[in-house]
């Protein structure tokens, strides 16, 4: 089944409500980058939380997601836009922790508690927004909800999974926003609240085969769905860009490359695509440089 986003209301416009699957988003960064069982999961989690961020947002506008916890994966890194293009990484790709008390894997002992969530978005103007909030548990979905409270002045409920196969492949990956707008009375906020503390979580309702449609309708009843957009992995990097890159460090960086090692290779962080350049082609580079 292709990755997917769909946006709707309930509550008569009174509930914003984004639900997205990104199976197949994760599994090519899993694939990408050799990620554990417990990276997969984190970055999954940031990867879906990006999708359905990228898709609040309009035309050309864009935004990056940094999560820094202090834990031993380092940082995770997702940039993603409102034409349903998401890419990702995180520093250390092979940390993998013991599963935690409850069984599951410790994306929270892997990210850390100890730092910020940061949202820059760019959103046409002179200087792009940026806000932050601290970590509040790791877990992820705990924080984007804690972000959009705060930083945002938006309640918030968000559901984050990614459920990994016995061969490490990603079975289910996904989830859900739900955001209480202004006009909701008390008993209605008291009901959305209910709901989704039975709510089963998001990774078994789609292992079980549930639509998008179908979950969002279990977490908030009645729905009124606006669109569905297709999510899909895509980097910008190109050989044109790393040779601009290059540029950037001088002649005489490139000199000293060319002089130490007699070749370069450039490794894209979000795609881990390797780009090599020849000596030859160094120097030519080098030679444009006024």
């Amino acid at each position: 089944m292709l990755d997917y986003l769909i946006r709707a209301t309930a509550f008569e416009g009174k509930v914003r409500a984004l639900a997205v699957r990104t199976n197949g988003v994760v599994e090519e960064l899993r694939r990408r980058h050799g990620l554990t069982p417990t990276t997969t999961a984190a970055l999954g989690r940031t990867v879906s939380a990006g999708a359905m961020m990228g898709a609040m947002l309009k035309g050309e506008e864009k935004l990056t997601i940094q999560v820094k916890g202090g834990g031993p994966i380092g940082q995770i890194v997702v940039d993603a836009n409102a034409a349903g293009e998401v890419r990702g990484y995180v520093d250390e790709p092979q940390v993998d922790l013991p599963l935690n008390e409850i069984g599951k894997l410790d994306v929270a002992g892997a990210v850390g508690r100890e730092g910020f969530l940061y949202v820059t978005k760019d959103i046409g103007l002179k200087e792009p927004y940026r806000g932050s909030v601290p970590i509040v548990s790791g877990e992820l979905g705990e924080d984007f909800t804690y972000y959009f409270a705060k930083s945002e002045q938006t309640p918030s409920a968000v559901a984050l999974g990614v459920l990994v196969d016995v061969d490490r492949s990603v079975k289910a990956a996904g989830g859900f926003i739900i955001q209480l707008l202004p006009g909701l009375t008390d008993e209605e906020i008291s009901r959305i609240e209910q709901t989704l503390s039975e709510l089963p979580p998001i990774t078994t309702l789609m292992d079980s085969g549930q639509s998008l449609e179908a979950i969002l309708t279990s977490a908030v009843g009645e729905i009124h769905l606006l669109d569905k957009m297709d999510i899909h992995f895509r980097c910008h990097c190109s050989r044109d860009r790393v040779e601009q890159t290059l540029i950037s460090l001088g002649k005489e960086e490139i000199s000293q490359i060319i002089q130490e090692d007699g070749k370069a290779e450039v490794v894209c962080h979000f795609c881990n695509e390797a780009y090599e350049f020849s000596g030859k082609e160094l120097q030519e580079i080098a030679d444009k440089i006024n």
